[in-house]
């Protein structure tokens, strides 16, 4: 391998670290996980070390002679995993916790986009529920109420009275949540725009479009991720290349003028609106559980090679663009009502699965866990046929109470 690494660390636990392991493990390395799951440790070696126990981690890599650690764990990463690695020189594929303060809280990326005056939705932090109420009484609606960090759960909610965003907020902080913040809802077209960078330099990676609602037609549950498509073929090469100008650069140069630069891979969170401008919602500091594969499966690029550019400061001399090919990659998350039970039909299909913690019983069966169980990734030459065979896929796949949209990428006919 022209970059010499033989082991890789990878940092985490879920559909994205397998996504990732699996992609890294073509290309020939000893991947160990930490701390994986079961169901990652069928194709890596797994350390049963925590995501916030930087030290023993950084322990396990000396011992190992891990050539690339590289992080996908936002756990991790809050609890500056990348400085620790970097302090003993240690390669390392991740932002520190400084840098990417404005990418794991939404009330600090909020307030950083406000002050680089780039396009976002109105917003307000609280962190007193009586404050927030009384903000309500007087907002446009809907309202995004969402908390401070994202806590995997049932952490966000649209509001479309004042009524039901008073009762959330009063939940959220109850539940203990420390600050909330309040956007106005924009209606268009969510997608993501994911780059690779070593602080200074950046190249896109993927346009991806998001579904974030659990139910067809945008309703039900706003969630973190329950499908994608990439190449987004609805976002013009124009908004891009804006978006890189606009948003991505001065983002980089104001990191920079901190002297915490950002290395690793950043999504920005948009949505495209009915007049053809974009608005950026947030940020993320690593590609997402629901859409790692479909991004992954398009990339020509030896990864490794790349993060270890990022990694070494040979990036901006060993890079002008990153390739990816000319297929198209649909993703649909699959989840249960319940855990514990039995998912057949998953050697029937030909799609690429990428799972959460789910485990298997005495009897070698996967089982589902409460909540998103799989991922399903369809890669072809269109769009349009990698949706078709994806949903022909999902159909082979059963357990009790299935649940997933039968809607992402509906509209695509020639792409």
């Amino acid at each position: 391998m022209k970059n010499g690494i033989k082991k890789v660390l990878v940092v985490g636990a879920s559909a994205k670290e397998y996504a990732l392991a699996k992609k890294i493990i073509s290309y020939g390395c000893e991947v160990f996980v930490a701390p994986g799951n079961s169901i990652i440790a069928e194709i890596a070696k797994c350390a049963d070390i925590r995501e916030d126990n930087v030290e023993e981690l950084l322990a396990f890599a000396v011992k190992n002679s891990i050539d690339l650690t590289v992080v996908s764990s936002e756990i991790a990463i809050k609890n500056n995993i990348s400085e620790l690695f970097q302090a003993n020189e240690q390669l390392i594929f991740a932002p520190t916790a400084k840098s990417s303060e404005f990418a794991l809280s939404r009330a600090a990326a909020k307030r950083f986009l406000y002050k680089l005056r780039i396009p976002t939705p109105r917003f307000a932090i609280f962190d007193k529920p009586q404050f927030a109420v009384d903000y309500l009484k007087n907002a446009v609606m809907p309202q995004v109420i969402r908390t401070d960090e994202n806590s995997f759960n049932r952490d966000r909610l649209v509001c479309a009275t004042f009524s039901s965003a008073k009762t959330f907020v009063d939940d959220l902080f109850v539940r203990n949540a420390s600050r909330v913040v309040l956007e106005d809802y924009v209606f268009g077209h969510e997608f993501t725009v994911y780059v690779v960078t070593d602080g200074y330099n950046a190249l896109s990676l993927a346009v991806v479009a998001n579904y974030k609602f659990m139910e067809n037609g945008e309703g039900g549950i706003l969630t973190d991720g329950i499908g994608a498509f990439t190449p987004d073929y609805k976002v013009s090469k124009d908004v891009e290349n804006s978006i890189m100008a606009n948003v991505v650069e001065p983002v980089l140069s104001a990191l920079q003028k901190k002297d915490i630069p950002y290395l690793g891979i950043l999504g920005v969170n948009c949505v495209l609106k009915d007049d053809g401008d974009y608005v950026v919602l947030d940020f993320k500091p690593f590609l997402s559980d629901f859409d790692c594969e479909a991004v992954l499966n398009l990339v020509d690029e030896n990864l490794l090679n790349l993060f270890h550019a990022c990694a070494i400061g040979s990036f901006a001399d060993d890079y002008e663009n990153i390739n990816v090919s000319d297929n198209a990659s649909v993703s649909c998350v699959l989840s249960s009502r319940t855990g514990g039970n039995v998912i057949n039909g998953l050697d029937l299909i030909d799609s690429d699965i990428t799972h959460f913690p789910v485990h298997k019983n005495e009897y070698l069966e996967y089982e589902t866990i409460e909540g998103k169980t799989l991922v399903l990734t369809k890669t072809a030459k269109t769009l349009s046929r990698a949706r078709k065979y994806l949903y022909e896929d999902i159909e082979q796949i059963n357990f009790d109470g299935k649940k997933y949209r039968t809607d992402i990428c509906m509209q695509v006919e020639n792409f």
